[in-house]
């Protein structure tokens, strides 16, 4: 399936940053398994929050130190009693479970992908 085509303005305006996860734990309320994380996007974005559905390859205590990469542009959302600020990013495998998208070597948080 070919999706639409876009611009590279349409593209430069998605910012996909990368943060450091210093917080994480469950969020038992939710409708569908997931966890709350608090990210840290360096000094010009600092910590936003999110929850993300991603309880069937991590846990809380798997997340603290991991780098993710979000899209830090979206306008807040509310998630149960839970207010999500950015979306973290994955890809699915082979069950549709998502695999977070992260940096494989440490780079500073708050780096913008390009």
């Amino acid at each position: 399936m070919q999706t639409e085509t876009i611009s590279y303005d349409d593209f430069a305006r998605v910012d996909i940053r990368v943060g450091t996860v210093v917080r994480a734990e469950a969020y038992p309320e939710a409708r569908i398994p997931a966890i709350k994380m608090w990210i840290d996007f360096g000094p010009d974005i600092g910590e936003k929050k999110t929850s993300a559905q991603i309880t069937k390859h991590y846990s809380p205590e798997t997340l603290s130190g991991r780098q993710v990469c979000a899209v830090v542009n979206f306008s807040p959302r509310q998630i149960g009693k839970f207010m999500s600020e950015v979306l973290v990013l994955g890809l699915p495998d082979d069950e549709n479970e998502v695999v977070m998208i992260g940096p494989g070597e440490k780079v500073a948080n708050g780096g913008r992908l390009y």
